[in-house]
């Protein structure tokens, strides 16, 4: 892998361009605010359908301790 050579500073016009993007950072950031998280609600089991598990996992599942035993 090549490294590309670092130098010590960037040059003007660089960092005019960086200073613009970050001033046009700022005034877009408001735009980009996220909404309000909200705790997800319970899914009742009604709603859960659909689900299978094949017959090798089944057995797996049904052979390991489940701690009540």
């Amino acid at each position: 892998m090549t490294h590309p050579k670092v130098h010590g500073s960037a040059s003007p016009e660089h960092e005019e361009g960086l200073a613009a993007l970050r001033g046009d950072c700022v005034r877009m950031a408001p735009h980009w605010a996220a909404p309000v998280r909200t705790a997800p609600r319970p899914v009742p089991p009604s709603r859960i359908h659909g689900v299978s598990v094949p017959p090798a996992s089944a057995r797996l599942l049904d052979a390991m301790s489940d701690y009540g035993d």
